[in-house]
């Protein structure tokens, strides 16, 4: 069926009738051994101005031409994406950096420095953007995320494709983040034109977005690399407070600044404090949800807990092991999908230290959540 297929066929019509119902096809590629006749066909679709959801070690992304104006506006159209929620443009290496990056000398010394440790990975560099780079790309900002994807798929997609691809998370907005080709199309199939599986993201949770702009380095979005590895590359580094939103009528300079993100159907609570405090209180309000379906998410060692103190047929599900935060990053938006999928109404999370990976955690969780916070 594959081979029959070619990329005009799969390609929504470009201009007043793109928003009709796209024909996705799935496309299975094993990261360990990549099939290029199927990678050149995802790619055939970019260059036709298509749009194809790609697996890379931090998130699914649904990428498009990040020259094309008009698939990058797409994107918004089958996310249900804010305009003013900038995109991030993903390089296959540093050949591609000149057609995407106009910074000062600073900004690129300071680029060249972290990519030399952590490129390809989950860290997006934001610097000032060349006159290439649409507006509708980093909504009228003068700068650009940028970032080099750890994924071979995602590397090669972009070489094959010859353009450097826009791409936030292939998920409906506001929705949790795929970390798996199924998320993917229970969000997007029919919005887009190809889905590759190829895998589950390693990571789970978006790239850091580090600002290299102003005089201090400043991350944005916590992730997988943290403060202090930014620190140990460049010297300092600053992470403000990542639960104040941006003002209103600011624009945000990075993905997940300024709306509630990453929501799963049911509502979310976070309570914080000292375990057993927690603990305590999270079984008391499992009982005191008097309709619908109750959920915790916790950590290793506190399914027991709860299976035996909540509320009978409260779903229990454990993040991964604290000694891990890896772990937690990995699993947490399949937790919350998974909540969803078991009709549960109401999620009461523990929070986890939010230092170091934990900031990632956190900064999930309390969008999440609405900024739903309990002191325990």
């Amino acid at each position: 069926m594959f081979k029959e297929m070619r990329p005009e066929d799969v390609i929504a019509p470009r201009g007043e009738e793109r928003n009709i119902k796209r024909n996705t096809v799935v496309v299975e590629i094993d990261p360990e051994n990549i099939d290029y006749e199927k990678l050149a066909f995802c790619a055939e679709v970019i260059k036709k101005g298509g749009l194809v959801c790609f697996p890379t070690e931090t998130v699914y992304g649904l990428g498009a031409n990040a020259f094309d104006p008009v698939a990058v506006d797409a994107i918004f159209e089958a996310k249900g994406r804010p305009h003013d929620n900038p995109l991030i443009v993903h390089i296959d290496g540093y050949g591609m950096l000149d057609l995407v990056a106009a910074g000062r000398e600073d900004e690129m010394d300071r680029l060249y420095r972290l990519g030399q440790k952590y490129w390809p990975g989950p860290l997006t560099i934001i610097v000032t953007k060349d006159s290439a780079v649409p507006d509708s790309v980093s909504c009228g900002l003068p700068s650009v995320g940028i970032r080099m994807p750890e994924s071979l798929i995602a590397r090669e997609l972009i070489r094959l494709s010859g353009v450097p691809i826009a791409a936030p998370s292939a998920n409906l907005s506001g929705r949790p983040s795929p970390s798996t080709a199924q998320h993917v199309i229970q969000d997007l199939f029919g919005r887009v034109d190809v889905i590759i599986s190829g895998g589950d993201a390693r990571v789970g949770v978006e790239s850091t977005v580090l600002d290299v702009t102003g005089p201090v380095p400043t991350i944005l979005r916590p992730g997988a690399v943290t403060l202090a590895d930014v620190e140990s590359v460049l010297g300092s580094g600053d992470l403000p407070d990542w639960r104040i939103p941006a003002a209103e009528g600011e624009k945000p300079k990075s993905p997940g600044m300024k709306y509630t993100h990453y929501s799963p159907d049911a509502d979310v609570t976070i309570f914080d404090g000292g375990t057993e405090a927690v603990r305590d209180r999270i079984t008391r309000e499992t009982f005191c949800l008097k309709e619908g379906k109750c959920g915790v998410l916790t950590t290793d060692g506190g399914e027991s807990f709860y299976k035996e103190k909540a509320k009978a047929g409260t779903v229990v599900l454990s993040l991964g092991s604290r000694d891990d935060m890896l772990s937690l990053t990995h699993n947490l938006f399949s937790r919350l999908r998974e909540f969803d999928a078991l009709g549960v109404t109401a999620v009461f999370a523990e929070a986890v230290p939010a230092t170091g990976i934990g900031n990632a955690v956190m900064n999930r969780l309390y969008r999440a959540a609405g900024g739903k916070v309990i002191s325990c």
